[in-house]
């Protein structure tokens, strides 16, 4: 298959410190068959000064195609994913979180069965493959395996990471469901409507994951997790829309 541009969609919250580091390293990245990359970077209302570092290495980098949107009051992150959605022009598209737990030279690994024709939409699992893997939070890991398993019940796939940032997604076919979770819900949301798309070939590749701990800047609590809970329950046997 064909595809002349990849969106990169980026969610940013209070990452004045990190933000150059995961740009300077989605820059570096060599798409195969020439791919270009369109960013997409989406400020939600950051407290601290995101967007001058933003405003700054876009300015630093003009070769890099950077489009840069900023919500006025706090709105969660799946609102900052809807926004990016909405104005991504490649043909596909990938999520990217601005901290460093994911790796952008893994982009070509998701890309893989696009290219081939195979998929439609790939998730990037960190729990399968042989890629480095920071050791952190047993918890955590239990309740993503508990929470994607749950999904899987329900829409009937056999994924092993559900809650994975690592989605990449043909652009038409997302923008063409109603994604309404503003919050960490956007994950089961997305993953439940997902599924219900007719002829839809989902595919899953591993990847790495370089964990941040909370003193690190992770966001992500106890509170999200039954956010999911609910959300699994209500995007796969409540609301069909």
């Amino acid at each position: 298959m064909n595809i002349s541009c990849l969106s990169i969609v980026i969610p940013v919250y209070n990452e004045e410190r990190t933000i150059h580091l995961i740009l300077d390293k989605v820059k570096a990245v060599q798409l195969i068959n020439d791919i270009k990359k369109e960013l997409i970077i989406i400020n939600d209302c950051s407290s601290d000064d995101t967007e001058g570092a933003i405003l700054r290495y876009k300015d630093a980098n003009p070769d890099l195609e950077i489009s840069y949107y900023a919500h006025e009051k706090n709105m969660g992150k799946g609102k900052a994913l809807h926004t990016g959605i909405e104005k991504a022009k490649g043909e596909y598209l990938i999520i990217q979180d601005a901290d460093l737990e994911y790796d952008p030279r893994e982009y070509n690994d998701l890309l893989k069965p696009i290219v081939e024709g195979f998929a439609d939409v790939v998730y990037g699992s960190r729990f399968i493959g042989n890629n480095p893997h920071r050791i952190l939070f047993y918890w955590h890991s239990i309740g993503n395996q508990m929470l994607t398993a749950a999904s899987n019940m329900f829409t009937n796939l056999n994924l092993t990471d559900m809650e994975t940032c690592y989605k990449l997604f043909n652009t038409k076919i997302i923008q063409n469901l109603n994604l309404k979770e503003h919050r960490f819900g956007f994950e089961p949301e997305v993953t439940a409507k997902i599924s219900k798309v007719k002829d839809i070939r989902i595919y899953e590749v591993g990847i790495s994951y370089y964990g941040r701990t909370y003193e690190e800047g992770k966001k992500i609590g106890w509170k999200d997790g039954f956010r999911a809970i609910y959300c699994i329950l209500k995007y796969n046997l409540i609301s069909r829309n």
